[in-house]
C-alpha cells in the first residue's frame, strides 16, 4: 500500500449531519441559532470579565479563556458545516481539512487542561483560603494559561501531522460534518494500526490526565466543604464550583462517550455525528449559561450593563 506524504486526494467531500435534502434546511436554521448564541454568549462573557473590575480574579481570568477556546472551537467547525448544509458541493480542501484537525483538535486538548486548571483554582481557594492569594498571583495564572495552550496546540499538531501523513489514494468521502481523525482513518489507503494507537494513547492520557487533576481537586474540595460548621458556609463554598462542576461533567461525559468507547460498526459515525455536533457546539453554547445563570457576580454585572444602558 502506498505510504507517507504519497497522495492523489486534493480534496475531501463532507457527507455532513445527514444525506436527506428536507433536512439540510432545518438543520441549518437549528445550527445557525445554536452558533450565533454561542458567539454572542461567549463573546458577552469576555466582555462582562473585561470590563467589570470586580471579576478580574484568576477564577473569571480563566473563565474568560474558557470563553474564548469555547469560541474558536465552534467556529473551526461551525461555519463550515452550515456552508454545507446550503450547498451542493460539500467539498473541502486538502489543506483546509489540515487546518480545521489541527485546529478543532487543539482548542478541545487546550480545553480539557484548562478545565483542569480551574478546578485546581477551586481546589487552592476552598482549600487554602489564606494563601490562595499569594500562590494564585496573575504571573502565576498566566503561566498555567500559556501552558495549556502550548500543550493543547503542540499535541495536535503531532497528531495531525501524523494522519495527514498516511496515504488517501481511494475514496474521499469523509462520513462526516467536520475533518475528524477517525472517518479520516477510516478513508486512508496505508497501514492506519500505529496510528490507531498513537490516537487512543493521546486521546486517553489527556482525557484521564486532565480528569485525575479534576477529581483529585474536588475530592479535596469535598473534604474541606464538610468540615465547615454553618450550613451557609457549605452553600457558599460549593456555590463557588457548582458552576464550572457542571461544565466538567458535560464536557468530559461526552468526550469520554466519543473517543474512549469501542465502535459499533453498523451506526458508530451516525453516534459519532451526534455527539461531535453536542460537544462542538453545544457545549460552547451551554457554557456561557451555566456560568451567567448560577453565578451571582457576574448576572450583578450583566444587569448593571443593561440599567446602565437604559439609563442612558
Amino acid at each position: 500500500m502506498a505510504r507517507g506524504n504519497h497522495t492523489t486526494v486534493t480534496e475531501f467531500v463532507l457527507m455532513g449531519f445527514t444525506d436527506r435534502p428536507e433536512l439540510q434546511l432545518p438543520l441549518f436554521v437549528v445550527f445557525l441559532v445554536i452558533y450565533l448564541i454561542t458567539l454572542v454568549g461567549n463573546l458577552g462573557m469576555i466582555l462582562l470579565i473585561k470590563v467589570d473590575s470586580r471579576l478580574h480574579t484568576p477564577m473569571y481570568y480563566f473563565l474568560s479563556h474558557l470563553a474564548f477556546i469555547d469560541l474558536c472551537y465552534s467556529s473551526s467547525i461551525g461555519p463550515q458545516m452550515l456552508q454545507n448544509l446550503l450547498m451542493k458541493k460539500k467539498t473541502i480542501s486538502f489543506s483546509g481539512c489540515f487546518a480545521q484537525l489541527y485546529f478543532s483538535s487543539a482548542f478541545a486538548t487546550t480545553e480539557c487542561f484548562l478545565l483542569a486548571t480551574m478546578a485546581y483554582d477551586r481546589y487552592m481557594a476552598i482549600c487554602n483560603p489564606l494563601i490562595y492569594p499569594a500562590i494564585m498571583t496573575q504571573w502565576v495564572c498566566k503561566e498555567l494559561v500559556i501552558g495549556v495552550y502550548t500543550y493543547g496546540f503542540l499535541n495536535s499538531l503531532i497528531q495531525t501531522v501524523l494522519t495527514f501523513q498516511l496515504s488517501f489514494c481511494d475514496s474521499n468521502i469523509i462520513h462526516h460534518f467536520y475533518c475528524a481523525d477517525p472517518p479520516l482513518l477510516a478513508l486512508s489507503c496505508s497501514d492506519t494500526r500505529n496510528k490507531e494507537k498513537q490516537l487512543l494513547i493521546f486521546s486517553a492520557v489527556n482525557l484521564t490526565g486532565s480528569l485525575l487533576t479534576v477529581l483529585i481537586s474536588y475530592i479535596c474540595i469535598l473534604f474541606s466543604i464538610i468540615k465547615i460548621q454553618s450550613s451557609q458556609g457549605k452553600c457558599k463554598a460549593f456555590s463557588t464550583c457548582a458552576s464550572h462542576l457542571t461544565v466538567v461533567i458535560i464536557f468530559y461525559g461526552t468526550l469520554f462517550f466519543m473517543y474512549l468507547r469501542q465502535p459499533n460498526a453498523g451506526n458508530s459515525w451516525k453516534y459519532n455525528k451526534v455527539v461531535s455536533v453536542f460537544y462542538s457546539l453545544v457545549i460552547p453554547m451551554l457554557n456561557p449559561l451555566i456560568y451567567s445563570l448560577r453565578n451571582t457576580e457576574v448576572k450583578d454585572t450583566l444587569k448593571k450593563m443593561i440599567e446602565g444602558k437604559e439609563s442612558h
